[in-house]
């Protein structure tokens, strides 16, 4: 059976996550706590297999929380950052 995706903690200060696609090395971060960005905008750009690769946001809406800074190492599936 696949694993059930882990549940958002209380910890957590956004409704929902942008997660990693892959491993990789954090080469920029574009926003912080408190932007308001539209849908398609570059959030962070992840290096992978020497591959910049620019981690956009899904919808409109407004971070919560930056999860990793600049320099950072990834793995699929960590958070990146959090947004409402």
């Amino acid at each position: 059976a696949p694993q059930a995706a882990p549940s958002t903690t209380a910890s957590s200060a956004g409704a929902s996550s942008i997660t990693s696609p892959m491993p990789g090395t954090i080469v920029k971060v574009n926003v912080k706590a408190g932007d308001s960005i539209k849908k398609g905008d570059v959030v962070i750009v992840l290096e992978a297999m020497k591959m910049e690769n620019d981690i956009t946001a899904p919808a409109d809406c407004t971070i919560s929380s930056v999860n990793v800074n600049q320099g950072a190492s990834v793995s699929t599936g960590d958070i990146l950052v959090t947004y409402n």
